[in-house]
C-alpha cells in the first residue's frame, strides 16, 4: 500500500510539472503479453497433448477412489469385515498412487513451463523494447499499477503482435 502511495504521489508531481505533459506515457500487461502470443498458444496446445495421457490416468484414479468411498459410505455396514477392509485398502491404495501421480505431473508441468518462459521472455523483452523504441515512449507502467487507461495508451497488443512476427 506504501509504493502505491508513493507512485501516486510521484504521479502527480509530475502532473504538476510542465515537462509531464509533453512525457509520452503507455500501460502494457507483460503477463497478457507473455500468454497471448502465438508461441504461448502453441505451447499449451503441445503441454495438453503430453501432459493429456497423465492427467486422464489422474481422473480416472479420483473416480476410482470415489467409487469405493461411495460404496464404503453406502454399503460398507452391510458388507463383511473382509470385504470391508479390502475396499479400504484399495482405497488407500488408490489415494496414494493419485497422490504420486499428481505430484509427479505437476512437476514436469511446472519444468516445461518454465523452459518455455525462459525461451519466450528474451523474445518478449525484445518486443517490448522494440515497441518503446517505435512508440518514443518516455514512461511505461504494467497495466496492474493502474486503475484505468484509455485503450490507446495501453501497447499490450502492438507487443503481442511484434513478438508474433519474431521467429
Amino acid at each position: 500500500m506504501r509504493k502505491l502511495t508513493q507512485l501516486l504521489v510521484v504521479a502527480v508531481t509530475l502532473a504538476a510539472t510542465p515537462a509531464f505533459a509533453e512525457m509520452k506515457i503507455a500501460v502494457m500487461n507483460y503477463q497478457m503479453a507473455l500468454l497471448e502470443s502465438d508461441a504461448a498458444k502453441r505451447y499449451s496446445v503441445d503441454a495438453e497433448k503430453k501432459f493429456g495421457p497423465q492427467l486422464e490416468k489422474l481422473k480416472g484414479l479420483e473416480s476410482d477412489a470415489k467409487r469405493i468411498q461411495d460404496r464404503l459410505g453406502k454399503d460398507g455396514d452391510k458388507m463383511q469385515q473382509a470385504e470391508r477392509e479390502r475396499l479400504e485398502l484399495e482405497f488407500k491404495q488408490k489415494a496414494r498412487d493419485f497422490q504420486f501421480l499428481s505430484k509427479e505431473l505437476n512437476e514436469s508441468k511446472a519444468a516445461a513451463d518454465r523452459d518455455m518462459l525462459k525461451q519466450l521472455k528474451p523474445k518478449l523483452d525484445k518486443s517490448v523494447e522494440d515497441v518503446i523504441k517505435k512508440g518514443n515512449f518516455d514512461l511505461v507502467l504494467e497495466r496492474g499499477a493502474v486503475v484505468d487507461v484509455k485503450p490507446q495508451f495501453d501497447i499490450t497488443r502492438q507487443v503481442i503482435e511484434r513478438m508474433n512476427q519474431q521467429r
